[in-house]
């Protein structure tokens, strides 16, 4: 089995980080994690962040940016990352007034001319879904297959979520195999079987996580990125709950 290391979205664990940066860094590679994403750098500068990565052990996965960055200081970004030595861009979200038809013909464009951007600084911009972009717009395509069919897949990889394509009713297993060498990052979730649908910890939902694991290597997945939107347990506890599970599933995590 091809050896995929284990990011944590540090969203995760927003609140933790927010009262302790360097020491929630430090949690989560006790626990076994490879790496992070970011969603943010704790208000310290990038360099120092860096610094305490690799006093870690830990890799940077990939940075969350929010569009309004993109669109406004796309240089600095790209800096960041290099000095992160983060290989991927994220767009994360899009905000309700982001989501209609008109604004995700104004989307494509954009994406193109950002990823085109990165990929001259040898960085990829992806985009994560939610479960909203699984909606169908008037040409019968959902808008996330809008985003990768008319965006140059030259300039825009995937990051697949795979508890928001199970909530709209999506086989992730499908969507990876139909994105595969274009899916570098997977975000692992898994969602409770009961009528809440809410976010579980790895292998205590329905999830097919199992069977998306299967497919790291033939779909040239880089990183699978663990994330717990929200808890009812700690969100520490979440955590070493799903780094349990996957450890016991990709047996080099535990060495």
């Amino acid at each position: 089995m091809k050896q995929i290391p284990v990011a944590l979205q540090m969203y995760t664990l927003r609140e933790e980080s927010a009262l302790d940066f360097a020491g929630t860094l430090k949690k989560v590679a006790e626990l076994g994690f490879n790496g992070v994403e970011f969603a943010g750098y704790g208000g310290l500068p990038v360099s120092e962040v860096r610094e305490l990565l690799d006093g870690l052990g830990l890799k940077a996965a990939s940075s969350h940016v929010p569009i309004e960055e993109l669109q406004n200081n796309l240089e600095k970004v790209i800096e960041e990352q290099k000095i992160l030595g983060s290989k991927f861009i994220v767009c994360p979200y899009l905000m309700p007034d982001q989501r209609t038809e008109e604004s995700f013909k104004t989307l494509i464009p954009f994406l193109n001319e950002v990823g085109k951007r990165c990929k001259e600084e040898g960085i990829m911009l992806c985009y994560h879904n939610h479960d909203f972009e699984l909606e169908r717009l008037s040409d019968g395509r959902t808008a996330l297959e809008t985003i990768f069919t008319d965006v140059d897949p030259d300039n825009l990889e995937t990051e697949l979520d795979i508890y928001w394509l199970t909530k709209a009713g999506e086989n992730p297993v499908e969507w990876i195999k139909q994105y595969k060498g274009r899916t570098p990052l997977v975000h692992l979730k898994d969602m409770t079987t009961d009528e809440e649908q809410f976010f579980a910890e790895l292998g205590t939902g329905g999830v097919n996580i199992e069977e998306v694991l299967h497919l790291g290597e033939e779909a040239d997945i880089k990183w699978w990125i663990v994330e717990q939107d929200v808890s009812r347990k700690t969100p520490l506890e979440s955590i070493e709950i799903s780094i349990n599970y996957l450890k016991k599933k990709l047996p080099y995590l535990a060495n």
